[in-house]
């Protein structure tokens, strides 16, 4: 069974490690951590199943990156201290934890987006 691959777009180290801990913690999963969205879009073309993304990353804003998410299908959620308001109208229905989150945010994403098929089993 080929584990779920998580996509996180964050440019501050610590909270992506952060995030990638809480997804570890919670799956058997392959993540890949970028921290610009230039660093990002070569991922597009892997298999990814979810990303979490930051609004305001080193090279801009993510907001190209989830719209070609948007239209690949694969599921996100923006993860940012920016006002959920400002999002473009593209995207105002999209997931949106505000930072500072806690742990139990992000699981409950993973609970509700990556399909049983693809959890380790326990």
């Amino acid at each position: 069974m080929a584990v779920p691959h998580i996509l996180i777009v964050e440019d501050d180290l610590i909270i992506a490690l952060d995030i990638e801990c809480i997804v570890l913690e919670a799956l058997d999963a392959k993540t890949t951590v970028v921290s610009s969205v230039e660093t990002a879009l070569p991922h597009l073309d892997e298999e990814i199943d979810f990303a979490f993304l930051d609004i305001d990353v080193r090279d801009g804003k993510t907001f190209g990156l989830a719209e070609r998410l948007q239209d690949r299908g694969i599921p996100f959620t923006f993860v940012s201290g920016s006002n959920r308001a400002r999002l473009p109208d593209m995207l105002q229905g999209s997931p949106f934890i505000a930072k500072p989150y806690v742990p139990n945010a992000i699981m409950q994403v993973l609970d509700e987006v990556v399909p049983p098929e693809k959890r380790a089993s326990a």
